[in-house]
């Protein structure tokens, strides 16, 4: 058997699969978010330990794991866990939505040397900026610094003992010569680093070390139970449902937005505020157009007016044309295309009108037409596809995956039901590590329908984007 981890920022979730990669135990620890000051947000990396071994204890009391040949590990991006020379923890680890480095950030990518070596902007929740921060406002804890570790990574220390990164996460850092697949000497040194500061590299479906005996035997497991390089949330989720060749794609309706295509080939174009990353696999590449608030968008609209998400998206009925009231959801800034920390949310166009329904409908739209605007930086830099997957908790509304089919002109394909995310795409490279295998694995989930465009609504979609650009425009310094 094979098992696998993804550590999210709501939660943390272990699945265990066969060697027929069937699903045969899962379990799952909630984990909470501290924002002690506006734009901040930080997680103790003891609560991901005290979660994994919730989901061990639960995983181990339904199925024994003396089968388990490989562990994969996929995590939330960017995050600054800090540790000092005796591996302690030096502070909260500053997650990925944090943006209290944007000055920092935008230093950074005004210097030429970090887009032409990193492929992407220096967004404030990427890593390098934090540790600026860090320097300039807590100098006696970056005068500790001996290690950098993102999340995952810091799992993996306490799993195998050893510091280890790989490709997929380590491009998220502004750190990393993307094209090259290894740390730059020269964006370390920029930023008061060093190449021994940052863990050895692997691929995400190598193996980075064995399971501690310590914690093999207290959950019964062998004494060889390989730890595989693993991925980015997105990148494992990518692996996951099958997107490993050019010209695939999925989108993600998390807490963040994530259109995500895979490449054959680095094809950077920073300034369209597209990522671009090594994918989790050898010689491959993807694309993403990230945006901050997805399902945290409806979520926070539901808490707003005294519901649930679900209530909220369950008696929508067919799709409508989009009305007068527009919601941008920058809640927290945004990412891509805007590369703006400082722009906040909106609902514009309000009438009498506009009651719980048609604010919810208004909220979906919102990220739909976000998604679309990743879309089309997507398609500036070359890269196209002609149908999407959707995963994530937001795919469950077909009344959204409607939207989104009919904003984007294309079809969107709904897997079977069944969890083919972060922790599932941590399994299959799991059982790369473990057995040699290769993409040949990563097949594409059987597919349950697909959600055609709306043609007859596609015109009022393609105008109420329209507007929904041009107010992107108008708030622009309104909300700061």
């Amino acid at each position: 058997m094979y098992l696998g981890l993804d550590l999210g920022t709501s939660g943390l979730k272990g699945i265990l699969i066969d060697e027929n990669q069937k699903v045969v135990a899962e379990a799952s620890a909630p984990l909470t978010v501290s924002r002690p000051f506006d734009g901040w947000s930080e997680q103790s990396p003891a609560a991901w330990i005290a979660a994994t071994e919730s989901v061990f204890d639960a995983l181990a009391a339904a199925r024994s794991l003396d089968a388990v040949r490989a562990i994969g590990l996929s995590g939330q991006m960017h995050g600054a866990t800090l540790l000092d020379a005796s591996g302690e923890v030096l502070r909260p680890c500053i997650l990925w939505n944090d943006t209290r480095a944007h000055q920092e950030a935008a230093e950074l990518d005004g210097d030429p040397m970090f887009r032409r070596i990193t492929g992407n902007i220096v967004f404030p929740g990427f890593t390098a900026p934090k540790l600026m921060w860090v320097a300039r406002h807590e100098p006696q804890v970056f005068g500790r610094v001996a290690k950098v570790l993102l999340p995952k990574d810091y799992l993996r220390l306490w799993l195998t003992g050893d510091h280890v990164a790989e490709m997929s996460d380590a491009a998220g850092t502004s750190w990393f010569d993307t094209g090259a697949r290894d740390w730059s000497d020269d964006l370390l040194a920029a930023t008061g680093l060093s190449r021994d500061m940052m863990p050895r590299l692997v691929e995400g479906s190598e193996a980075s070390g064995t399971v501690r005996i310590e914690l093999a035997s207290r959950w019964g497991m062998r004494r060889d139970v390989v730890v595989a390089g693993g991925g980015g949330d997105n990148a494992a989720a990518g692996v996951g449902v099958g997107v490993v060749r050019a010209g695939e794609a999925f989108v993600s309706l998390g807490t963040s937005g994530v259109l995500f295509a895979a490449n054959d080939g680095y094809q950077p174009a920073p300034e369209t505020a597209v990522h671009t990353f090594c994918h989790a696999l050898p010689d491959t590449w993807h694309q993403m157009g990230v945006i901050l608030a997805a399902t945290d968008a409806l979520n926070w609209y539901a808490r707003l007016v005294g519901s649930d998400a679900a209530t909220l998206t369950a008696d929508l009925g067919a799709l409508q044309a989009p009305g007068k009231t527009l919601f941008l959801p920058y809640l927290g800034g945004e990412r891509t295309p805007l590369n703006d920390a400082a722009i906040r949310g909106a609902f514009i166009g309000m009438e009498h009108a506009t009651d719980r329904t048609a604010a919810t409908r208004a909220v979906l739209e919102g990220v739909t037409f976000a998604i679309r605007d990743c879309r089309d930086a997507l398609a500036a830099t070359g890269t196209k596809f002609d149908s999407l997957l959707a995963v994530g908790g937001g795919s469950r509304s077909d009344y959204w995956l409607k939207a989104i089919a009919t904003a984007l002109g294309i079809p969107v394909q709904v897997p079977v039901s069944g969890d083919f995310g972060g922790a599932f795409g941590a399994a299959r490279l799991a059982i790369m590590a473990a057995t040699g295998a290769g993409t040949e694995i990563a097949t594409a989930p059987a597919i349950a329908r697909v959600v055609e465009p709306d043609t007859a609504l596609a015109p009022a979609f393609d105008m109420a984007h329209a507007r929904f650009r041009a107010a992107q425009t108008a708030i622009k310094g309104l909300t700061i």
